[in-house]
């Protein structure tokens, strides 16, 4: 059986759409992975597209999109990466609800920002790696 996640931040367009990415890319067809903000961005940000790209990750195509247009599906796991998206999360009735707390990279000052960008996908990529373990084998 997938196993269905959704990552939320408030822009969806940084850290839910890097976790979005690492997880599509990790955990196979195991998983169906989506992201949404609570109040999304217009365009995924170009540092996240940028970081993931020089990991060979392509997500070049994602769009932010609104939590709203999936409050009618089925998640086995809503998991929150920013604090204010775990503030203002709608309750996704069945999932389980995780909360990950990482800063924003996007509003990092500009000299710092790749390394912040950088930083978070470190960061991601640890805690998706051991959510793989943990939750990929086939239930």
């Amino acid at each position: 059986m997938t196993i269905r996640v959704l990552f939320l931040c408030t822009g969806n367009s940084a850290r839910s759409q890097i976790a979005e990415g690492l997880l599509r890319h990790g955990g196979g067809d195991r998983f169906e992975v989506f992201s949404a903000g609570t109040k999304p961005r217009p365009d995924v940000h170009p540092l996240a597209v940028r970081v993931m790209a020089d990991h060979g990750i392509d997500i070049h195509n994602q769009t932010p999109k609104d939590v709203e247009q999936f409050a009618d599906q089925r998640f086995d796991y809503v998991i929150t990466v920013c604090d204010r998206a775990k503030e203002s999360c709608p309750v996704i009735p069945g999932a389980e609800m995780i909360h990950w707390s990482f800063e924003d990279p996007a509003e990092a000052p500009e000299d710092k920002r790749l390394r912040a960008f950088n930083d978070a996908f470190q960061g991601l990529k640890r805690r998706i790696d051991l959510f793989i373990t943990v939750h990929g084998a086939k239930r």
